[in-house]
């Protein structure tokens, strides 16, 4: 699957979901242009959906105390990985 898609797809899926855990929430490049970096996480070894992959790098982003997340790769294949940038 194409990438863009698939980061199309979990930010779709972000929106569509917000729900109990949206003091974390993801942004695009633009929006983080104006916040403070605090470093990036990884989630590997995820299977199911993009929702799947979303709730695992949020509960990393909450654990590591950020209030958003940029999604910097999105590998998909029999397991889901990711990286994100974290912020402030």
């Amino acid at each position: 699957m194409n990438t863009k898609l698939i980061i199309a797809t979990l930010g779709l899926a972000s929106v569509l979901s917000f729900g109990a855990s949206a003091a974390v929430h993801q942004v695009n490049a633009e929006q983080a242009q104006g916040l403070q970096s605090m470093g990036s996480i990884a989630v590997t070894e995820v299977s199911g959906s993009p929702m799947d992959i979303r709730q695992a790098l949020v509960a990393k982003a909450e654990k590591a105390g950020a209030s958003s997340y940029r999604v910097t790769e999105l590998n998909a294949g029999d397991h889901w990985h990711a990286t994100a940038e974290l912020y402030k």
